[in-house]
């Protein structure tokens, strides 16, 4: 279609923003001139009419196939190219997979933006950053392909990316070991304990082992556990009990240094201490069984976790999202300490986000709930919901920094929404609502301009429904359904529909599904719509 306008020589980004703003609070208020324009280039538009939809129409009465060309084209008209490039390589490097890197696009966009080499971004990231990152845990080869784009990497290592200390830091937290591997092809990864310990050289670990103080051995022995070079690991350990004999007594209770590796080997690194490590370990397996008691009696024989709260503050926050009251009150009897000093935690939003609301008594005389729209939908606060909306069902959010997830850095980078915007926060705020099943309010936000089809996911971009499916909640499910959601949305990271995760979920017994239901559910949703 061609374009109804053209795009003026010295417009902003913010201007075509508020543009888009002004043109869905027009369509809500029945403008007849309004109305015309998103029939023109929206024959059939799908209510309700959201933020997107009018940014859609904008970028094609500008003669741009859909907002992210439209906003190209404004940001190199601004001068601000590298903001646009950057965004343009992240994209290109996490979208490449074990068939098509994209390097040749990547290629040229560094002809075009050499700054990308040397850019860094607020909190330190880089494009080397981008495609050596993972995610979540690499210990597998498939995992790794999953996470880590290695063909894009050693393009930005050869074109001269410069390698931070957190590259190869980063690569040992999540064990991938390919990274560590190209690193070291490149002669560009530091010869030290841990990182020889990581790639399982053994030689190196002897050579360097008599220098190394508990501290950079210990570690180092993790490393190896953690990649399973148990030789390595082997070495390390004797050194860490001739430095450490209190650590050789609980070794030798665990069965002796071949069981007590092993354990290592086949259970997370909780902690920078081996026995800590353990003892951590026990303790999450006693929660995940439900197994008060087991919980309760590692606790009983360790005292001394109460000297670092933070381990056990992270037990509330993995047990507020896994829907472990009871263990949550357990950690608060045996570390009052916590109630005292009120260390950070998210504990609050991952009960909230993960549907778990009715753990909320137990954790805001703590944590006290942050006053913001989408922990009231969360929650169920319908009249504090309504205060954030003026008369004409426009919301009135102040600064939108106050609000999560605009204030929660870590969140709209996994979602991809940089910058953030007020959509985003209706968007959570639904969310929230729905995972949680306070349907009133749910619908509340739908009529005021939120996105049933919004990308909002726990974790990376995929929808409301996704989460929904994988959790079990038939209610909410049937919800969305009934209210139009998009049932093919894919998600980001593995390109599957709602359906599915449920199918996944019930293939292999993840709790707490394990049957077809939800598959079926979906799949009958799918054929009812069918003309």
């Amino acid at each position: 279609m061609s374009p109804s306008k053209a795009l003026p020589p010295h417009t902003s980004f913010e201007s075509i923003r508020k543009q888009a703003k002004k043109l869905a609070r027009d369509f809500a208020a029945g403008d007849p001139k309004t109305l015309d324009r998103v029939h023109t280039q929206l024959p059939v538009p799908k209510l309700p009419f959201t933020l997107r939809d009018a940014q859609l129409i904008l970028a094609r009465e500008y003669g741009f196939a859909g907002w992210l060309d439209l906003r190209t084209a404004v940001l190199r008209q601004e001068g601000k190219g590298l903001e646009w490039a950057v965004a343009e390589a992240e994209r290109l490097i996490h979208q490449s997979d074990g068939h098509d890197n994209n390097v040749d696009q990547l290629v040229q966009l560094l002809r075009e933006y050499p700054a990308l080499l040397s850019w860094r971004g607020d909190s330190g990231e880089s494009l080397l950053a981008f495609a050596t990152e993972s995610f979540g845990d690499s210990g597998d080869p498939f995992r790794e392909q999953a996470f880590t784009r290695i063909a894009c990497a050693e393009f930005l290592l050869d074109a001269g990316a410069t390698v931070d200390d957190a590259i190869w830091k980063d690569a040992i937290r999540a064990r991938a070991k390919g990274v560590l591997q190209l690193l070291s092809r490149k002669n560009i990864l530091p010869r030290a304990l841990e990182t020889a310990a990581a790639l399982g050289d053994d030689e190196a670990v002897r050579e360097l082992l008599p220098a190394a103080d508990l501290p950079a051995t210990t570690k180092a022995f993790l490393t190896a556990c953690g990649f399973n070079n148990r030789t390595a690991a082997a070495l390390l350990l004797d050194r860490c009990i001739e430095l450490d004999p209190s650590l050789g007594k609980r070794v030798a209770n665990l069965h002796g240094p071949t069981e007590f590796i092993a354990y290592l080997v086949e259970h997370p690194q909780r902690s920078e201490n081996p026995w800590r490590t353990v003892v951590l370990n026990e303790l999450y397996d006693a929660m995940h069984r439900r197994d008060l008691e087991v919980f309760n009696r590692w606790l009983e024989r360790e005292p001394n976790l109460r000297d670092n709260l933070q381990p056990l503050v992270e037990i509330i926050q993995v047990a507020s999202y896994t829907d472990r009251g009871p263990f949550i009150t357990r950690v608060l009897e045996f570390a009052p300490a916590i109630k005292e000093t009120r260390p950070s935690s998210s504990a609050v939003g991952f009960a909230l986000e993960y549907g778990n609301a009715h753990l909320i008594p137990l954790l805001a005389p703590i944590w006290p709930v942050p006053d913001d729209l989408p922990h009231a939908a969360g929650i169920g606060d319908l009249a504090r919901v309504k205060a954030w909306f003026d008369e004409a069902g426009q919301p009135k959010l102040g600064s939108l920094s106050r609000h999560h997830p605009t204030n929660n850095p870590s969140t709209l980078r996994n979602l991809h929404w940089i910058p953030a915007n007020a959509q985003h926060v209706l968007d959570t705020a639904l969310a929230w609502a729905c995972m949680n099943a306070n349907f009133e309010i749910a619908e509340f936000l739908l009529e005021r301009g939120a996105n049933i089809d919004t990308d909002w996911s726990t974790h990376e971009p995929a929808s409301i429904l996704h989460e929904v499916a994988i959790r079990g909640k038939y209610e909410t499910a049937q919800f969305l359904i009934d209210h139009g959601i998009d049932l093919t949305i894919c998600d980001y990271r593995w390109n599957g529909t709602a359906r599915g995760w449920a199918i996944h979920a019930s293939a292999v017994g993840q709790p707490p599904i394990g049957d077809t239901k939800m598959a079926e559910l979906l799949a009958k949703a799918e054929r009812d719509r069918q003309p």
